[in-house]
């Protein structure tokens, strides 16, 4: 699920980065060396960063700075890796067994183009804690085959990049697991999860994803995608639904108002954190003043003057977005 860390990115669960502003304007060197350029597009993940906290959208989007694999990430990585390569199957092939038998092969991938992750298990010398972890993942790739049947599915599309502008001169992007199209045309995304449901009263924030990617599908192809279906492997649960014009047009205003925020502490450097439970699993809380550190210096220009719009760099036959490689 992951490409190359200044496009697209993914890790998990994950969606994409912000990239690197394409309009030209000149970046300052930020932590460790990296060159910090203002953020130029937004993504479900970057999107949900800020929300939860606009200081970890600094670290992540400007700053970069590093952070450690997870187990919990990789190994969804690992699984989604082996549900988009199982369609590569005939149909009648496409069993739980025969899943099962592409994890060796597609860790053997993942380690060679991610080496960090062999990290995970550099105290493991027996491999025993590798051996449960690679087991979990059996176990989340088996429990699939209870919730969808492979071989009535003939996906549209696998890991598919998407991206558009919007007229504003925002620029969305992001990674689609599944597109399925029904014979009478209808669109259905799917996304898979290697965590557990969410409960009901947290599943507006779940479907928050989903609804991004009708929208760039929409501004696409104009295009209301019939269904948005999460699948929770971890506990074995299908969310969906049923997308109409109107949740995309609030979904839109909401990303308009978000990134105006994003450009407001872009210019001004005020990110500020914002604490929650999920702070006990950041990488980042000895730059964080909720934990007694020091944030790198803020390696952007700093201005109070908000600047023209500017819009992304557009593709040279006009084209509002693309649908494929990214």
């Amino acid at each position: 699920m992951e490409s190359s860390s200044e496009g697209v990115v993914r890790a998990g669960d994950d969606g994409v980065v912000a990239e690197p502003s394409r309009t030209g304007a000149a970046g300052s060197e930020g932590a460790a060396g990296v060159v910090a350029v203002a953020p130029a597009s937004l993504s479900p993940s970057r999107a949900g960063d800020f929300m939860q906290c606009p200081l970890l959208y600094r670290f992540r989007v400007i700053d970069r700075l590093p952070e450690k694999p997870s187990p919990a990430a990789t190994k969804g990585t690992l699984v989604h890796a082996v549900l988009e390569r199982l369609f590569d199957a005939p149909a009648a092939e496409r069993t739980a067994a025969g899943a099962k038998s592409l994890i060796p092969a597609q860790w053997d991938r993942l380690r060679e183009t991610r080496p960090e992750v062999v990290e995970l298990f550099a105290d493991d010398p027996e491999g025993e804690r590798l051996a449960g972890w690679l087991a979990e993942a059996e176990r989340l790739v088996e429990r699939w085959f209870t919730l969808e049947d492979p071989t009535r599915l003939e996906p549209a599309e696998r890991e598919l990049f998407v991206e558009t502008e919007l007229e504003s001169g925002l620029r969305l992007r992001g990674i689609i697991d599944r597109v399925d199209v029904a014979p009478t045309g209808e669109v259905r995304i799917v996304d898979y999860k290697t965590g557990k449901a969410p409960r009901p009263e947290y599943a507006e924030g779940a479907l928050f994803q989903m609804k991004f990617y009708a929208l760039v599908v929409w501004r696409l192809k104009n295009v209301v995608p019939r269904r948005l279906q999460l699948v929770y492997l971890g506990s074995g649960d299908v969310l969906t639904y049923d997308p109409v014009l109107a949740d995309l047009e609030r979904v839109e205003r909401k990303l308009l108002a978000l990134w105006e925020a994003i450009g407001e502490a872009t210019r001004t450097g005020e990110w500020r954190p914002r604490p929650t439970k999920l702070c006990g699993w950041c990488d980042h809380r000895a730059h964080c003043p909720e934990f007694g550190g020091t944030p790198p210096p803020y390696p952007l220009p700093v201005t109070l003057e908000p600047p023209a719009p500017v819009r992304a760099a557009a593709s040279q036959d006009g084209a509002q977005g693309r649908m494929g490689p990214g």
